[in-house]
């Protein structure tokens, strides 16, 4: 106050000083303020427009809340059917209804939430993941792409857009994709897909029960003669998207929480059984033993060069063009995960050894090429040591390709909630390939499809470590609400 009544005093004595130099102080005070205020209006109006309390935390607390949903007492395991699955598809429904969804099971145990814009087309975009785990699984891993999606229904929904969508939306959480009780794989995608042979239904679990009788545990009455209605026709289809967690180090080596999914490789499986003469540890001396075990050893280590270096083993003429060898040096793996022995005894020459082979690419082509070198080589190591060996197919799966208009809309989409969320231009979203199977395989049989991965730590998936940032949930919603807005 001494102040102000000093100012007006000396505004009083002195003519040449003009009284408003007294108010200067005031109107900066007043225009800091303003500016202030109107800068807390304009970052919270941003950070709402980017919905963080239902993409980011809300998603999170799902996930954590769906992570604790198993059918084991201190880690996750949730299989086909089981108690917790039942539990699990349950709340999803609960919060697909949240989201503004109409919502049912069908007769393979898939959880579906579907809006019909009053104006909409027929023809519906299917998004969705698997709801199933692996033993002792990490908590994103399938539950991540269904959660976002639902979160990014659930913001369209509050906002009054999802009304406005020129096409139905459809989310599926898919009841099996792991294959671990069954051990076969996307029975709740290739259900929908039209390709699950009815034989399947016939398949049982550890304890005897069929895919069948354990859906009739659930009532639900599914028959040979009634699986084709879960078909979806294509006509019907606009296109099918996938979230993902990436299950590999790419996106946190770049430093980045997205990219878009270019392609899934195809897959083979083999069981390689070797028999030679069992005999005693002591007695027998080398140079008279048939031992299948060296060469099983000699054929795992024949196979890590084969797939370490394919371009030494295959020529570029023949069936295995040039293209295919330079696509198999940068997508090829393989993978021996388990052996077995008889009598796996540690004094006794093995009679028998049997190991797996896993084998996957994205070129179908390069595969068989590799199999067919592969085959050559088993049959000249077994030869030259005197046992039998045997190669059992298991598993075949042709590599899936991303469709390229679904990947730019789901770029572009992601560039934008990328720059939305951090203010900067992130430059390129990446493209990169899908070493693990997912549902999308499965629905490249009905309609295109298209991915997207989101960041994890390390790598680390099928495992408790597997773990998802929570900004990186964050933007995955936020992605998803972008490609739904702007594509329908």
């Amino acid at each position: 106050m001494a102040s102000h009544a000093a100012n007006n005093k000396l505004c009083k004595s002195s003519k040449s000083t003009p009284c408003v130099i007294s108010l200067f102080p005031i109107v900066i005070l007043l225009l800091s303020q303003r500016s202030a205020a109107v800068s807390k209006h304009v970052s919270n109006s941003l950070k709402n427009d980017l919905f963080p309390e239902i993409l980011r935390d809300e998603a999170a607390a799902r996930l954590y809340e769906l992570g604790k949903v198993s059918d084991a007492h201190g880690y996750l395991e949730r299989t086909f059917m089981s108690p917790a699955s039942i539990r699990a598809g349950n709340l999803i429904r609960t919060w697909m209804e949240d989201a503004g969804l109409t919502t049912w099971v069908d007769g393979l145990g898939n959880v579906h939430g579907r809006i019909q814009p009053p104006n909409a087309d027929n023809k519906d975009l299917l998004i969705g993941s698997h709801l199933d785990t692996v033993v002792d699984a990490g908590m994103f891993d399938g539950a991540l792409g269904i959660i976002s999606a639902i979160s990014a229904l659930k913001v369209l929904n509050i906002t009054g857009r999802l009304r406005h969508l020129r096409h139905p939306v459809e989310v599926i959480a898919f009841s099996d994709e792991e294959g671990v009780r069954f051990q076969s794989t996307f029975l709740g995608s290739a259900a929908i897909a039209g390709v699950l042979p009815v034989s399947t239904l016939q398949i049982s679990d550890k304890s005897g029960l069929t895919v069948q009788n354990v859906l009739k545990e659930n009532l639900i009455d599914t028959t040979e003669e009634n699986l084709s209605q879960l078909k979806y026709e294509p006509e019907t289809v606009l296109g099918y998207v996938e979230v993902h967690i990436e299950q590999g180090p790419v996106l946190e080596s770049i430093g980045l929480p997205l990219a878009v999914v270019k392609g899934i490789a195809g897959q083979t499986r083999l069981k390689l059984t070797v028999r030679g003469s069992q005999g005693h540890a002591g007695t027998v001396p080398m140079s008279m033993r048939q031992d299948p075990m060296v060469a099983a050893a000699e054929l795992i280590v024949s196979l890590e060069s084969l797939c370490k270096r394919p371009q030494d083993f295959i020529s570029s003429k023949g069936h295995c063009n040039a293209f295919s060898v330079e696509s198999l040096s940068g997508s090829l793996v393989c993978t021996v995960g388990e052996i077995s022995t008889w009598p796996s005894a540690s004094n006794v020459i093995p009679g028998q050894v049997s190991f797996t082979i896993d084998i996957r690419t994205i070129d179908d082509i390069g595969r068989e090429a590799i199999l067919y070198e592969l085959s050559n080589q088993m049959h000249t190591i077994c030869d030259r040591r005197s046992v039998s060996c045997f190669m059992d197919r298991k598993h075949d799966a042709n590599a899936v390709s991303c469709d390229d208009g679904l990947n730019s809309q789901l770029k572009s989409a992601a560039y934008a909630a990328l720059k939305r969320m951090t203010g900067e231009d992130i430059g390129d979203v990446p493209l990169l390939m899908s070493g693990a199977g997912h549902d999308a395989m499965a629905l490249s049989h009905l309609t295109k499809v298209g991915m997207l991965f989101v960041r994890c730590r390390g790598g680390i998936s099928h495992s408790p470590e597997e773990h998802v940032l929570e900004d990186d949930i964050w933007a995955a919603g936020l992605a998803i609400q972008a490609f739904l807005e702007t594509n329908l």
